[in-house]
């Protein structure tokens, strides 16, 4: 007799269920990745006083997280292959938790605690994209997550000083708070089943089958099968504009709070105008990939935001003090679409969940590298013309390339791993998104 199968609808239930309860981990899991960045760039002009630090490393200090997401990459593929993706996020969490402790209560690790911090927040950061593909969620779960990351900043950003007055002043307790939601993102994360993904098939779907066969993947867009990340053009399309909005972000969010201080605000003035640029931009973060998930739209979208970030950076530049909330918030809004976009573009372009994992090491991995000269470059310019025009029309020119970069990106054969017939080397099949 055969054993009896459960119903249908009992597995519709079941997948339902886990589908929520993995997204919802997602959306934890990425709030948690800006605020070790975003709580120290709000509170800059305070780090010398209270760490000891000196102010000719504040800008190392702005490039030092970034610096460790491009070092730090590879970990995430590595810790998901020993691991299973969903614990490898969890293990990420945990060690960023020890770290946002450590670097504010012990003396003297300020900058090796946020450089640990932020190899931990590229480890897990690499794996949001996978883990999306692997559950085939959509337009809306690469929002959420993006919406997330900026939900995050935001809180960062915002809430720090709040933290530091009603913890008597203490600086250090501000900046260690946010090893709790770490750990509870890590907890959630972490639960069987969070990151696996929904296997094809054997020889179906998968990009070796359709190298094979000739097919082009479901979406008709053509495969780049057989051949090394390094060597397909969209692969390095995706890897420039995800890097340029990177740098992009990372000089603003270092800087915003000091240029505008320098315009006459004052400083909670100028972090609060730093959190807004994180609000502004969430409903952005959330909606680009939703509208990307649309061709013809894509098509448009990814060059017509470079642009849009330029315009808008030359607004900051240029408005009086008293419209500096509009044209901030102007900014956040066009500069969260362009990471949401970024992130959309890992999904999007690659083939499955193990090409997305690699385009996402390669893209994120080789972008941050780029993006930690952001805020570095943004500071040298400053300090060699003594002022903002120049930093501002070079980041402008920057956005422009980033439009170049997206044209570029939407066009061409989708992004394979690599290998020809990756089950033969003893990993998973990807599955065609």
């Amino acid at each position: 007799m055969n054993a009896a199968r459960p119903p249908k609808s009992a597995n519709k239930t079941s997948d339902g269920t886990v589908a929520v309860w993995v997204l919802a981990a997602l959306i934890l899991v990425s709030i948690n990745l800006r605020p070790a960045v975003t709580t120290v760039a709000g509170v800059m002009g305070q780090l010398q006083a209270a760490f000891g630090v000196d102010a000719r490393l504040l800008p190392v200090l702005g490039a030092l997280p970034v610096l460790a997401f491009g070092i730090s990459a590879p970990c995430g593929p590595w810790l998901a292959g020993k691991l299973g993706a969903g614990r490898a996020v969890a293990a990420a969490l945990m060690v960023l938790a020890a770290a946002l402790v450590i670097r504010a209560l012990v003396p003297g690790m300020l900058l090796p605690g946020t450089f640990l911090a932020g190899a931990s927040i590229m480890a897990a950061s690499v794996l949001v994209p996978q883990i999306v593909k692997a559950n085939r969620g959509g337009g809306w779960w690469t929002g959420l997550c993006t919406m997330g990351f900026g939900l995050g900043a935001a809180l960062g950003a915002g809430l720090v000083q709040p933290l530091q007055v009603a913890l008597g002043g203490s600086l250090s307790g501000a900046l260690a708070f946010w090893a709790v939601p770490a750990l509870l993102a890590a907890v959630l994360i972490g639960r069987p089943g969070s990151g696996a993904a929904k296997p094809a098939a054997a020889g179906q779907g998968t990009p070796a089958a359709q190298a094979t066969s000739g097919m082009p993947s479901s979406s008709g867009m053509p495969l780049s099968s057989g051949v090394p990340l390094r060597r397909q053009r969209t692969a390095w399309a995706v890897t420039a504009f995800f890097g340029l909005q990177a740098m992009l972000y990372f000089a603003i969010t270092s800087w915003l709070s000091v240029y505008l201080v320098s315009r006459g605000l004052g400083p909670d003035a100028g972090a609060g105008l730093l959190a807004w640029f994180s609000v502004a931009g969430l409903p952005a973060s959330l909606l680009a990939p939703v509208l990307a998930a649309r061709p013809a739209v894509l098509k448009l979208m990814a060059p017509a935001l470079g642009m849009l970030v330029a315009a808008a950076l030359l607004g900051v530049l240029m408005a009086p003090a008293e419209l500096q909330f509009l044209m901030v918030g102007l900014l956040g809004i066009v500069q969260s679409a362009g990471f949401g976009l970024g992130m959309s573009l890992i999904v999007l372009r690659s083939a499955g969940p193990r090409s997305a994992g690699g385009l996402s090491a390669m893209s994120q991995g080789l972008g941050f590298a780029l993006a930690s000269l952001g805020p570095l470059g943004a500071g040298f310019l400053h300090e060699w013309s003594g002022g903002w025009e120049v930093a501002f029309w070079v980041l402008a020119a920057e956005a422009v390339l980033l439009a170049v970069a997206g044209y570029l990106a939407v066009r061409g054969p989708l992004v394979t791993a690599g290998a020809a017939h990756p089950e033969r080397l003893g990993e998973p099949a990807d599955v065609v998104g």
